[in-house]
């Protein structure tokens, strides 16, 4: 059974929101999905996603940030 893990890096200085997403990521089980929330697109983290074998689905929510889900291909 598949779960979902959440983590919030709303607000943090860069490079922090990207080395805490890579950090979960290296964790993620198989089948688990990652939702993270963001004050803004990170776009070079979406080559690396692809690069590294994650799809993900990037939404704005009515609060102003993103909501990014990322899991295994």
């Amino acid at each position: 059974m598949s779960q979902t893990h959440s983590l919030d890096v709303c607000g943090l200085p860069p490079p922090e929101p990207f080395e805490q997403i890579m950090t979960a990521l290296d964790d993620l089980p198989n089948g688990d999905l990652l939702e993270v929330r963001i004050h803004r697109q990170p776009h070079p983290l979406f080559e690396v996603l692809r690069n590294n074998g994650f799809v993900y689905n990037c939404e704005p929510t009515p609060d102003g940030v993103f909501l990014i889900r990322i899991r295994h291909q």
